[in-house]
């Protein structure tokens, strides 16, 4: 429920995991089952909700010390991670796709100093949108 990339996904389950003392497995298989009605058990569920707060939160250091992006080359990361998802959207089974969006959305989180895809798509906007 949270927007952002296959890797992050895969970084968030894997620190969940490892703070609720279970297998990566294990966190994606209650998760599926929770998906389906289950319960997820009490102590995976807080590890899952600290684990995604911490993805979406920013180093405080990282976040001063990174300069802002040029106009023009936000402007293109931002249009290839537009055009990547709307190519997904079209062919929702298209792995090669998945992949382009994945990379796009990785590369925008990494220039605007974001660590999630709605952070970065919003960051950019911002960008835009502002003066010079």
């Amino acid at each position: 429920m949270t927007p952002c990339s296959a890797l992050q996904a895969a970084q968030v389950l894997a620190t969940a995991a490892e703070g609720a003392h279970v297998t990566p497995g294990q966190a994606a298989a209650a998760m599926i089952a929770g998906s389906r009605g289950a319960t997820v058990p009490t102590h995976l569920e807080r590890s899952l909700r600290k684990a995604i707060e911490n993805a979406r939160t920013p180093p405080l250091a990282a976040a001063r010390a990174a300069p802002l992006p040029g106009r023009r080359r936000t402007e293109e990361a931002l249009a290839e991670f537009r055009r990547c998802r709307s190519r997904l959207t079209a062919s929702p089974s298209d792995e090669k796709a998945r992949r382009a969006v994945d990379a796009a959305a990785d590369t925008l989180c990494v220039l605007l100093g974001r660590t999630s895809v709605h952070d970065a798509v919003v960051a950019a906007e911002q960008r835009l949108a502002s003066p010079g």
